[in-house]
């Protein structure tokens, strides 16, 4: 695939694709991470700012889009899949028909969330955290941990384009870990150099970029050697 970024991490081989999905080569594994399926819906549910009705199917459609890609055997979701546990369970028949034709014939996790603690009749299978080769893959990143793949924090990585600011969302890697952008369409960012972010990473860290092609970019060094202590809330 011409346009991914490879990434070597424990002997592995993996894939950063535009869109923000991450492919293990060896495994046929496509990893995904805070689809936050129901957005709109939960929004709309807890009083919120009212957002247009087709993301959760604009995302679907999308992940469809990145497994006929790949021909991907296993499909792992790194948490957030839902907006929370009611968006699960209020997932129209029609998407929820979408999803089991995905998971036909290839292997499904769901790896549990913050917003998504719970399992639900969706398919596939549910666990705290997965085993895919060398690595480990779970929703929130550990401080001090190697071999990790991981999402949580949607991060973002803002570049100068002719004068103007552009915030892209972006893959975050060194030799020990990645973290994967969210994928849901209406989902927030934080910006890669937040030290909450940031400080996870060893100072020769990058940034790869989504869109029409990945980007990489080197990001300076951490500000502090400290690991900050990670929150359990969502920035998006």
């Amino acid at each position: 695939m011409k346009d991914c970024h490879l990434i070597n991490l424990a002997g592995e081989r993996l894939l950063a694709l535009p869109s923000g999905v991450l492919f293990m080569e060896r495994q046929q594994a496509l990893v995904v991470s805070d689809l936050h399926f129901g957005k709109s819906e939960r929004n709309s549910r807890r009083g919120g700012p009212l957002l247009p009705p087709f993301e959760t199917r604009d995302t679907m459609a999308r992940l469809e889009a990145d497994i006929v890609r790949t021909d991907a055997k296993t499909v792992v979701c790194l948490g957030d899949s839902f907006d929370d546990t009611d968006a699960g369970h209020n997932l129209p028949e029609s998407d929820r028909q979408w999803l089991a034709r995905l998971q036909t014939g290839r292997t499904w996790i769901w790896v549990e969330g913050n917003h998504d603690p719970g399992a639900m009749n969706l398919g596939g299978q549910h666990v705290q955290e997965a085993r895919i080769g060398a690595l480990t893959l779970r929703h929130i990143a550990r401080p001090g941990e190697t071999k990790e793949i991981s999402g949580h924090f949607h991060p973002k990585f803002t570049l100068n384009a002719r004068g103007t600011r552009i915030s892209r969302r972006c893959f975050v890697h060194d030799d020990n870990r990645v973290v994967l952008p969210a994928y849901g369409t209406f989902t927030g960012g934080m910006d890669c150099l937040e030290p909450e972010l940031r400080g996870l990473f060893a100072n020769d860290a990058f940034a790869v970029t989504t869109g029409q092609e990945a980007r990489v970019f080197p990001l300076p060094p951490a500000r502090s050697a400290t690991r900050p202590r990670l929150r359990r809330g969502s920035p998006g």
